[in-house]
């Protein structure tokens, strides 16, 4: 092809001496890890999942089934999935977040999402539950004390909208800060390095 017929617009490609390199081949015993939001209990839509999995060789509507059946305990919540992909295989781990935590221990009912909107969360849960929540993100959270992170857990639910204790969560903040509610200290497991 002349570069003459290029430059008029043919849409032909000039040829050149040099050869294309075709980026490297696909190696499915490598490990790789898609994280993304996903409604509890719900299959994901595939048209969301394609562009994700597609490339690394996996079927959208196995991987939504998957997700709809490692989220069912958190039915109707937005909650974040981890997929760990080795040898076009999809494991299916949740990485719960503080505020779909609160809202699992207010206890409600399930919802349907479609016709039920903008609920507010006004329940009333234990303090007990905040500890456990707390200690559960113990690992992920900056602060240098068990009583920092319940502080971080106490602010997530006075966001969500509702009571700890039958007190309000600020309140309880302020007498963390102050030392006139202890808080029993944690330290949490370093996780292991593979």
């Amino acid at each position: 092809v002349s570069p003459a017929c290029c430059a008029a617009g043919s849409g032909w490609p000039l040829r050149t001496r040099f050869s294309v390199k075709m980026p490297p081949k696909f190696d499915p015993t490598a490990v790789q890890y898609v994280v993304m939001r996903a409604v509890g209990g719900e299959v994901a839509a595939t048209s969301a999942l394609a562009p994700k999995i597609g490339p690394l060789g996996l079927s959208p509507k196995k991987v939504g089934d998957d997700i709809a059946k490692a989220t069912k305990d958190w039915k109707g919540l937005k909650v974040t999935v981890k997929l760990t992909i080795q040898n076009r295989k999809a494991t299916v781990s949740i990485v719960p977040a503080a505020a779909s935590m609160v809202i699992k221990a207010l206890k409600e009912p399930p919802r349907d999402r479609k016709k039920v909107k903008n609920v507010p969360h006004d329940g009333d849960c234990k303090f007990e539950d905040i500890y456990a929540i707390a200690k559960e993100l113990r690992g992920r959270s900056m602060a240098r004390k068990m009583a920092g992170t319940c502080c971080e857990i106490l602010g997530t639910a006075q966001s969500v909208g509702c009571t700890v204790n039958g007190v309000h969560p600020h309140d309880l903040i302020e007498q963390i800060q102050s030392g006139e509610f202890p808080v029993e200290d944690y330290d949490a497991p370093v996780p292991k390095v593979e």
